[in-house]
Formats: C-alpha cells, sequence, structure tokens
C-alpha cells in the first residue's frame, strides 16, 4: 500500500501539533468565555515605568472574581475559631492595613509579640512577616488563621464552614472554576486582593513623579533632602516602594530579647535583624519597630539620629554611615524629616471603598 506525499505531510503535521499541545501551559481564560477574568491593578504610568509591573504570582492569577472573593474573606470573621476576628480586624484600612495597637490581640485575649505589618504594595515583594519567613503572600496568609495566639482555628473547620455556606460555593465557582472549596484557594483569593492594595497618591509622589512642584512645602522638600542625603533613610527604605526585600540589625539593643531572623535561621549573625518595612502611609501606621517600643515618628527620627547601638557586632552594612560618625541631624533636621514622613501619606488609599468591608 503505498501513501500519496501529501497525506503523509499532513499526518505528521498533525502528529506534531499533537505532541507539541501536550507541552503547552493550559490557557489562562479571559472572561470570554465565562470564566474567571483577568483582572489588572490599576497604576500611575510612572510606577511602571520606574518600578515595573508585580512579580507574577505562580499559578494565581489576579481575577475580578477572585480578588471579590478574596475582599470578602479578609474582612470575615468565620475565620477565627469563636466568628470573632477577621483579616481585617488586625488590618485596618484607616492605618493602612496595620494594628494601631501595640500588639494584636487573639480570639482569646492572648497578646502578640510583633506589631501587626501594614499591608502595602506587597505585590512587588518576597518575603513576609518581620523574620521573612514566608516567601509569597499565599504563604503568609496560611499562618494567621491556625495560629494559636490569633484566630486559633484549624483549616478543615474554616473549609467545612465555607462549604456549607449558602455563598461562597458560588463564589469559589466564579474564580476557580470549582464549588469544592479548599484552604489553598482561600489563601489565593485573600493574596488576590491583598495585591490590590497599592498606595501611589501621596503629596510626594505628585512633587517627585509627576512635577507638582507645590505639592510639598518648604520644610518638606528639606525633610526629603535629608532622607535621600544626610539622613541616609533611603539606604534602606529605597526607591519608589521605600522598602527593600532583606532583614536588617538596625542597632536597636546591643543584644535583642528578640532574635528575628537569627531566631528562626539560629546563625548568629542574624540575630536582631528584621525586616525593612515599608514608609508609605507611615504617619498612620504607629506604633514603629517590631516590638512597638516607639509610639511616635518623632520618637523614630530621634533614635535615628542620637541612639542606634553602632558597637552592636552583628549591625547592618547599611548602618555604616551611623558607625562612623556620618549622621548628624539638627533638631531642625529632626522636624524636617519628620515633616517629610507625613507627606507620605495617601489619603485616597486610607479610604478607599474598594478596599474596604463588602456591603
Amino acid at each position: 500500500m503505498h501513501l500519496h506525499k501529501p497525506f503523509l505531510v499532513i499526518c505528521t503535521l498533525f502528529v506534531l501539533f499533537v505532541a507539541c499541545k501536550k507541552d503547552e501551559p493550559a490557557p489562562v481564560d479571559d472572561g470570554v468565555s465565562g470564566g474567571p477574568t483577568l483582572y489588572t491593578v490599576p497604576l500611575p504610568a510612572w510606577v511602571l515605568d520606574s518600578i515595573g509591573p508585580m512579580t507574577p504570582a505562580p499559578n494565581n492569577a489576579t481575577t475580578v472574581e477572585g480578588v471579590a472573593l478574596g475582599r470578602r474573606l479578609f474582612y470575615d470573621k468565620m475565620l477565627s475559631n469563636d466568628y470573632s476576628m477577621s483579616c481585617g480586624s488586625c488590618h485596618k484600612q484607616e492605618n493602612a492595613f496595620t494594628d494601631p495597637r501595640p500588639f494584636s490581640i487573639g480570639t482569646d485575649g492572648s497578646v502578640g509579640s510583633r506589631n501587626a505589618m501594614a499591608v502595602i504594595n506587597l505585590g512587588w515583594d518576597h518575603q513576609f512577616f518581620w523574620d521573612g519567613r514566608a516567601d509569597a503572600l499565599e504563604s503568609q496568609a496560611f499562618g494567621p488563621v491556625a495560629n494559636p495566639i490569633e484566630m486559633r482555628n484549624s483549616w478543615p473547620v474554616v473549609v467545612d464552614r465555607l462549604q456549607a455556606d449558602p455563598d461562597y460555593p458560588a463564589l469559589f465557582e466564579a474564580a476557580f472554576g470549582t464549588n469544592i472549596i479548599d484552604s489553598t484557594m482561600v489563601v489565593k483569593a485573600i493574596s488576590q486582593f491583598e495585591r490590590t492594595l497599592v498606595s501611589f497618591s501621596s503629596r510626594f509622589d505628585s512633587f517627585q513623579y509627576q512635577g507638582d512642584s507645590s505639592a510639598l512645602t518648604a520644610q518638606e522638600q528639606n525633610g526629603l533632602t535629608i532622607f535621600m542625603r544626610d539622613g541616609h533613610c533611603v539606604d534602606c527604605h529605597r526607591d519608589e516602594l521605600m522598602f527593600d526585600h532583606s532583614q536588617r540589625n538596625n542597632g536597636l539593643d546591643m543584644d535583642p530579647v528578640d532574635g528575628g531572623l537569627g531566631a528562626l535561621t539560629g546563625n548568629p549573625n542574624d540575630w536582631g535583624k528584621f525586616k525593612v518595612p515599608p514608609l508609605r502611609n507611615i504617619a498612620v501606621t504607629g506604633p514603629y519597630m517590631h516590638d512597638s517600643r516607639f509610639n511616635t515618628l518623632e520618637e523614630v527620627v530621634n533614635f535615628y539620629a542620637h541612639n542606634v547601638q553602632v558597637n552592636n557586632p552583628h549591625l547592618d552594612g547599611h548602618m555604616d554611615p551611623w558607625r562612623f560618625g556620618l549622621v548628624n541631624l539638627s533638631p531642625q533636621d529632626e522636624l524636617d524629616l519628620v515633616a517629610f514622613l507625613h507627606a507620605l501619606t495617601d489619603n485616597g488609599f486610607l479610604t478607599n471603598p474598594a478596599f474596604g468591608p463588602p456591603q
């Protein structure tokens, strides 16, 4: 039996097409076929030019349906053991999604040992918690539910509650294509919502990136100069995001009680290292430092001006200007620096109804 050459060519192309299709990733639904609709977080053009897009989350594309579900879950007290606490209980929008209390209080009255961190611009970050122990928002979101001094629940209980709810199965179906709920989908949805919590509309942004020379007062402009130069603040609170992706020992103590990263790694050189927090909206996120030791920005600036423990053997290399006596701020410099830090407040972020509890 002899096959014609055109037929052989067609068969060969078909086999190659099928073989290649096996190795291609599954397409992301764009919403046209009825699946979840991809969502692009709105950002000013200068952010995309200066910082670039968010780091893509593996296997967790941000969608309209996922964000809506995550928002509802973020504010749902069903996640706690006694229905008294949600993520939003300790991450309050008016405080840039942190807790105005020195330490958050769990459902049984237990008190935490570290200040709740702000949830701002985390789509560009890859280390979470003060000691950096989580490498993704999804990993971070698993922790509080089962933490014995926070929500004090278990994931099987949470999943059973959500599955029995009259609304949630359909919401998970819309977001993830299945109404069979599991904990992985819960944290994926919460993480999608958290990635929408972006803040780039302070007066500082208007001045620095949008050319509005009147957006900052003369005092605030001097504070900005100190921040970028003699104060060496920018050495760690870098660029447009005003944080970096490291844990650093900033000389709070000679012998820190809380080891931070060192308690996690067991490496003495890591003792007293903590994550560099974002400074955006810093005026509303007090108290300050991992242990809430400072109540005001004035206290924070005064510490950096006069009280850094420069003889700490594990002091971060970024603190060398302090070690070598190069940071010398006058009382007026301190006032100007505090004034500038207030100009980092983004009132639209703090009041945006899209970030608050769903109605």
